[in-house]
């Protein structure tokens, strides 16, 4: 999954996984941004899981692409 990282205009970090729709994640800095996103695409993947509904390929967990 590729996790996309951009700095806002007001200072912010955002993190965001566009393969799961909703999993995105604001902070401070850059790497805060990243660990929320991450957590939040493992808690969407678990809950889908344990709903037998479908999820992303999961060949490696993460990699980050600046933007």
């Amino acid at each position: 999954m590729k996790l996309e990282v951009e700095r806002e205009e007001d200072g912010r970090w955002v993190a965001e996984i566009a393969e799961i729709p909703g999993v995105l994640a604001y902070g401070e800095t850059e790497a805060q941004a990243v660990a929320k996103a991450e957590a939040l695409a493992l808690r969407v993947i678990a809950d889908r899981l344990e709903h037998g509904e479908n999820v992303p390929e999961l060949k490696g967990v993460f990699s980050i692409v600046a933007a």
